[in-house]
């Protein structure tokens, strides 16, 4: 079992049977966009987030990033972590048919590939201190991550590098670098595109 600081906060009951086989927290279930109208969900939610942090891990599709934005934006404060699962075409077992984009959800992806996604988050254990120079958005556009010509192929070879999905903002590209990397292993990085 993988120790996480805080709570997890998932979409549906499969996912939270997924990880209840890998980590050792408080699971919390949005069932979807029933999120917007559980007044006793995101009572919780905020309570987690002020006693120990949240880590939002929702699935790559256009629905989990709906929800993930919602949840940071009635928290009002406290600890929110993002944890980002990479997009990975295909199917899930239970299910008939894929995903209306595609892409497999929390519950098809590998226990290897969602531990990875809560270290990255900074979710598991003790969070790593890195020292030094952040990454400033300067610097995503100074790599032509943004706002040039070619940049949102740049940045989509960068998030698939990293494992990310590809409907991460710039802003969310930031917050995951610089919770998860140096400025020096972030050229790094940038040098291999």
């Amino acid at each position: 079992m993988v120790h996480i600081k805080g709570a997890i906060v998932v979409e549906g009951k499969y996912d939270k049977i997924k990880l209840s086989r890998i980590v050792d927290c408080p699971i919390i279930v949005t069932e979807g966009f029933g999120i917007f109208k559980s007044a006793e969900t995101k009572a919780l939610l905020r309570h987690f987030a002020q006693n120990g942090g949240i880590t939002i891990l929702t699935d790559s599709d256009s629905a989990g990033f709906k929800i993930r934005g919602y949840i940071k934006g009635i928290i009002g404060g406290g600890e929110v972590r993002n944890a980002y699962i990479p997009d990975i075409f295909g199917k899930e077992p239970r299910k008939r048919e894929p995903s209306a984009e595609g892409k497999l959800g929390v519950e098809g992806i590998s226990e290897k590939l969602l531990t990875e996604a809560l270290e990255r988050a900074g979710a598991v254990g003790e969070q790593r201190e890195l020292r030094g120079r952040r990454v400033e958005r300067i610097d995503l556009f100074d790599d032509g991550l943004f706002g040039g010509d070619n940049s949102s192929e740049r940045r989509a070879a960068l998030l698939k590098s990293l494992g990310l999905p590809e409907r991460l903002s710039v802003s969310g590209l930031l917050d995951v670098i610089n919770s998860s990397m140096s400025f020096e292993e972030y050229k790094e990085e940038v040098k291999k595109l």
